[in-house]
């Protein structure tokens, strides 16, 4: 009789095991891709400040304007896996403008509210962001990205 209930315990661990490792594969896993440098860092660039200057503050930009250099844009993006798929999830991006003489004009960072660019914060009250069509594509393929294209596994 031992024996039977020794198995029956081991048969129980076993399957509470199981259901253990099954719970926490399913759980969701999140991460972040790219860099967005934080409010207290960018309450650090002042308007009128050089390119070099914004440099050491904050780092270099994960996209630059290529026609005239008036914009960096530091971009992050969130990640969701679950099971097997991945969905992008999130996406943020700061801008910086300059201005012709370059120096800094302009900091906001985006967000997106109900699949629409919004401004989360904003340093100077002039809403033209210089790069503002490629904002549009920065966040325009929120949810169609896929992890794997991004990710390095």
């Amino acid at each position: 009789m031992a024996l039977a209930g020794r198995k029956t315990a081991v048969l129980r661990n076993v399957v509470a095991g199981l259901a253990l490792v099954a719970t926490v594969a399913c759980a969701p896993i999140y991460r972040n891709h790219g860099y967005v440098p934080m409010d207290q860092d960018l309450g650090r660039v002042q308007i009128g400040a050089t390119r070099d200057e914004v440099r050491e503050v904050i780092g270099m930009p994960a996209v630059t304007t290529l026609a005239n250099d008036s914009g960096w844009f530091y971009v992050q993006s969130r990640f969701r896996t679950f099971g097997l798929s991945r969905r992008e999830i999130g996406r943020e991006v700061v801008a910086v403008s300059f201005n012709p003489q370059g120096r800094v004009s302009n900091v906001e960072r985006f967000g997106l509210e109900q699949g629409r660019i919004v401004p989360l914060s904003r340093r100077v009250t002039d809403s033209g962001v210089e790069g503002s069509s490629f904002l549009r594509q920065l966040f325009g393929s929120v949810g169609r990205l896929r992890a794997d294209q991004v990710l390095d596994d």
